[in-house]
């Protein structure tokens, strides 16, 4: 109960400091701009059906992009065309009566619930135009977008997670309303803006355009990480640790515990600790092991521990036996941890697979690292905690590259994108699929008769197969079967298999047997192609392409 309240207040502290993120930018001018007319009720009618309507809108929104079938960067996009035609709305005088007529029209029906029966709009009218606002900023906001993930996997919305983004749409849409009643004052106060409202008006319509194109631009610089070379560090200090270090949260409702009794911090007391948020179908996950495991090998005997916490991203992964096998399998001796519930992962507000949190032989959490990469930092960091010389040593493993490579790739409605068979996606029904002429980078496409559900594709009969025109050296598929082993055909470019073939592919095909993540094509000599998998039988679950280069 402590922590749901700590975790509440501190969705309401990182909804308010939004005032300084670039997610915020595109909207202030419009929430300015919509409360500059009507009565004196508008500007909190504004921001009231901002509240509402962002918080319902987030809320469900795994049962919205379930039954759509959309995904979030599509609604991400929508969002921002909105906001840009907003922007030039207000750039036109015409454009922007029109508009005003249109929304006069719309709020007709309620103006008996405003404060004042004003003609431009007054409380309800503003709850309209907030609503409608919080409806299109949703997807630009980071932190919902991670929320919205959270749901997806965890199927549920509780009310924890309803008083949690309550808290965030307040906090948010404080510092609006009062910019909405300073803007208000400062135009009844002086004549100079009062005379000059439309002029106004259109540099706030600029302000939202360049906004919106910074904030394009911000995100997908960000996600644009050239990967780091693997160096020689040598150092005495923290590298990229924490300005504030904050107590490490509990390991709060895990399932079961592997490797390991149940273990609280006051058990961990005195070491150091990396706590590993993964999952065991993830190949991002995978490729940090090598170094993980080694850590643990060298350090172990000098005070340094690692949990991996694993918060499962697919149902079969919520199995404690699937779990144990791959915990076997990929020779991991440290104490994992199933959080099944994710109740871990929202206590550390974690966002990503994999995730790093290091934490001091105090109980603090002194660094984070998140995806792959920076494993000579987090070494170093390891060694400084441990009091050791915090030189560390060139690694030779093999480094991810990200970039010009097909991104991870969902089968599943839910999060489905890039699909391209004529007949389009048919959910939960069983449904006979064609190819297109052709396939463009990074799309794929179905043959056969398939279902389609909201997290896998499942063939339901023989030679039932799946096209994907892909970029990238290494090409991973999440599958499993739903009774007995199932034989698949693979082919490369319409020949079968046979050079660059993954550790998983015998003779152009493989044989699957169990849920998890299988090694289908290894390339050499180039770093794409159009790769054809075919199943025998039905039964087959394939759940998500990954790739590496």
């Amino acid at each position: 109960m402590q922590a749901d309240i700590i975790n509440i207040g501190l969705a309401f502290l990182e909804g308010f400091a939004l005032i300084i993120s670039p997610c915020i930018l595109p909207i202030l001018p419009i929430i300015l701009s919509g409360s500059l007319t009507g009565s004196k009720a508008r500007p909190l009618g504004i921001v009231i059906g901002f509240i509402i309507f962002f918080a319902i809108f987030t809320l469900f929104s795994r049962s919205l992009l379930s039954h759509a079938a959309i995904n979030m960067n599509t609604i991400r996009n929508i969002s921002f065309g909105i906001l840009i035609l907003l922007g030039i709305i207000m750039l036109s005088n015409t454009l922007t009566e029109k508009l005003n007529f249109l929304m006069q029209r719309l709020t007709n029906t309620g103006n008996q619930f405003s404060y004042a029966n004003n003609p431009q709009g007054g409380f309800f009218s503003g709850f309209l135009f907030g609503g409608l606002v919080g409806i299109i900023w949703t997807p630009c906001a980071g932190p919902i977008l991670a929320a919205v993930i959270v749901q997806v996997v965890l199927q549920q919305t509780s009310w924890q997670a309803a008083g949690i983004v309550i808290a965030f749409a307040i906090g948010a849409a404080l510092p609006m309303l009062l910019i909405a009643l300073l803007g208000r004052n400062i135009l009844s106060h002086f004549s100079f803006f009062r005379e000059r409202s439309g002029f106004f008006r259109k540099l706030l319509g600029l302000i939202i355009i360049i906004s919106v194109i910074y904030f394009l631009f911000f995100q997908s610089m960000s996600m644009a990480v050239t990967p780091k070379k693997h160096t020689s560090i040598k150092t005495k200090a923290l590298i990229n640790g924490l300005e504030q270090p904050y107590t490490a949260p509990a390991f709060a409702g895990i399932d079961t515990w592997i490797n390991s009794p149940p273990l609280t911090w006051q058990d961990l007391r005195g070491k150091v600790v990396l706590v590993d948020f993964w999952t065991y179908s993830c190949i991002n996950c995978l490729r940090t092991l090598p170094y993980i495991k080694d850590w643990y090998a060298k350090y172990h005997d000098k005070g340094f521990e690692i949990v991996g916490v694993h918060s499962p991203e697919f149902q079969f992964e919520h199995d404690v036996n699937n779990v144990k096998a791959a915990v076997i399998k990929n020779g991991i001796t440290y104490p994992v941890a199933l959080d099944n519930e994710f109740q871990t992962w929202l206590n550390f507000h974690n966002e990503y697979w994999p995730a790093h949190y290091l934490v001091n032989k105090e109980g603090k959490v002194v660094y984070v690292h998140f995806g792959e990469g920076e494993y000579e930092v987090t070494e170093n960091n390891i060694r400084f905690l441990l009091g050791l010389n915090a030189s560390t040593e060139k690694k030779s493993a093999e480094e991810n590259d990200s970039l010009n490579m097909t991104p991870e790739t969902y089968l599943g409605f839910t999060r489905a994108e890039r699909f391209v068979s004529p007949s389009g996606m048919i959910k939960d029904k069983l449904a006979l699929y064609q190819y297109p002429a052709e396939l463009a980078e990074d799309e794929w496409a179905l043959s056969g008769t398939w279902l389609i559900t909201g997290e896998k594709i499942v063939s339901l009969s023989a030679d039932a197969a799946i096209k994907l025109h892909f970029r990238g050296k290494k090409v991973y598929m999440v599958m499993g079967v739903t009774d007995k082993p199932i034989k698949v055909k693979l082919q490369l470019d319409g020949k079968p298999l046979i050079n660059g073939q993954g550790k998983d592919v015998n003779d152009s095909s493989m044989e699957v047997n169990e849920h998890r993540l299988y090694s289908v094509v290894n390339l050499i000599d180039k770093n794409e192609g159009t790769l054809e998998a075919i199943a025998l039988q039905p039964g087959l679950e394939i759940y998500t392409f990954t790739f590496g280069n």
